[in-house]
């Protein structure tokens, strides 16, 4: 007898995901839009008081539909039935490259089908909260939240982010740090969950074709940036700042009301409330949507650095910009960047000698940083001025053209002003162009041309 194989379980990718809700809602094959989210809710995806004050209580566990084989059930039951103690076994590898927790994603789709007119109609919450925000960041910001002011100091309220085992076939994700309730995955899935639920409670849509036209498929080799890069500023234009604290604060109250009180609310104040609302919005602000989004060393598939890395003195005084002109065209998804990448550091290493890629960070036409030396560690780039500022590179050669806007106003924005706010770089530092600094025509004569307007250009 030949002995029981575990059946073959997909991997970790938004595209298992996709092809999994295609058979679970279409029509074709008796699914209907929305099966999904109740599927995950069955699972154990709105666990939370606040989850279930607006979804309401969850159906009862499901079985597996007849459709679906074994390691496609086993995947999605993996993925929808994760601890909260452990959110980031709910993330899956999107095509651009980020980690998406699917609890606050399918959550926000469900609201946004209900708000439509699919389904139940939602209820009244009291006091009145946003329910899209509740289920998707609200409630998790501000629990997350009051637990560290009640922890130690050591403890964290966002963060971290982590890494895949391997990024063609992701099976395991790892955090790099020690967890919060909210580590990446889950602000990642809340923002994509706004960003989808708002969009369909404006007009439904079947939500297969609306997830692949966001994410983009195939691990990213299509032609151009997919929507999903935009996350951060379409959250942002969705819920900035103010709308975000307000709406903390609201489900906090609705939380307070539930009986019995949730533990973490008992003798906290009105004020705490406004407080701990306040320093939620700010914080996640500030790292998920003015900062950009950073891709790891271990994600584009870094070799290690040879020798031993000399540390970097922040905050620094200069920023110098270049363009790599290998490879000279822009790269526009993350497996064409992360290629890119790859190819950089073997070329830096094996034939320059160098210990490692030379540059801080390496902008992609994908909406995306790519993490080189990285804020820490003394870098190659500007020869005799290494130790004194980040040097960043922007993939393609513009000597006669420029970079995209978008691509422009992501350092020239985002990174510059995020830095400044983190403390890598001094409010009066100076942006200068690789040229001003050696030998060389670096940064190509159109971008040298643009960044002379730029803040801090001397």
């Amino acid at each position: 007898v030949s002995p029981t194989v575990s059946p073959a379980v997909p991997p970790r990718h938004m595209d298992s995901v996709l092809d999994i809700l295609d058979i679970l809602e279409s029509p074709a094959r008796g699914g209907f839009p929305g099966t999904a989210a109740a599927l995950g809710r069955g699972l154990g995806i709105c666990s939370t008081p606040g989850c279930r004050a607006v979804l309401g209580e969850p159906p009862r566990i499901p079985e597996r539909p007849s459709a679906l084989t074994p390691g496609q059930w086993q995947l999605l039951t993996d993925l929808l039935s994760h601890d909260p103690a452990t959110p980031e076994l709910g993330a899956v590898l999107a095509p651009d490259g980020s980690t998406v927790a699917l609890g606050p994603l399918l959550a926000g789709i469900e609201v946004g089908l209900r708000s439509g007119g699919f389904g139940r109609p939602l209820p009244a919450l009291d006091p009145p909260a946003d329910p899209l925000l509740a289920v998707t960041i609200a409630e998790a910001l501000g629990t997350s939240f009051l637990l560290t002011q009640e922890g130690d100091n050591n403890t964290t309220a966002l963060g971290p982010g982590g890494c895949w085992d391997d990024v063609e076939n992701p099976q395991n994700y790892t955090l790099r740090g020690p967890p919060s309730p909210v580590p990446d995955p889950v602000a990642i899935g809340a923002m994509d969950g706004v960003v989808l639920g708002a969009q369909l409670a404006r007009g439904p849509l079947p939500v297969v074709e609306l997830l692949r036209g966001y994410y983009g498929t195939g691990n990213g080799s299509e032609a151009g940036r997919p929507p999903s890069s935009y996350r951060r500023r379409n959250f942002g234009a969705l819920a900035g700042q103010g709308r975000l604290e307000k709406e903390v604060a609201a489900v906090l109250g609705v939380l307070r009301t539930l009986s019995p009180t949730p533990e973490l609310l008992r003798d906290v104040g009105t004020q705490e409330v406004a407080a701990v609302a306040h320093k939620a919005a700010r914080e996640f602000s500030k790292r998920y949507v003015e900062c950009p989004a950073i891709v790891p060393r271990c994600l584009w598939g870094a070799r290690p650095y040879r020798g031993t890395p000399a540390p970097l003195q922040p905050p620094l005084g200069s920023v110098f910009l270049h363009h790599t002109l290998e490879p000279a065209w822009p790269c526009r998804t993350f497996s064409a960047c992360a290629r890119a990448m790859r190819d950089m550091q073997r070329f830096h290493q094996d034939t320059r000698g160098w210990d490692d890629i030379g540059y801080s960070f390496v902008v992609g036409s994908d909406g995306y940083l790519y993490e080189g030396r990285g804020w820490h560690w003394v870098g190659a780039h500007t020869k005799g001025y290494n130790t004194q500022g980040f040097g960043i590179g922007i993939v393609g050669d513009f000597t006669t053209t420029l970079p995209d806007p978008d691509t422009l106003a992501l350092v020239r924005d985002e990174l510059l002003p995020c830095a400044i706010h983190s403390g890598h770089i001094r409010p009066d530092f100076t942006l200068r162009g690789h040229r001003q600094l050696g030998h060389t025509d670096c940064p190509g004569n159109a971008l040298f041309q643009e960044i002379q307007s730029w803040p801090g250009f001397q």
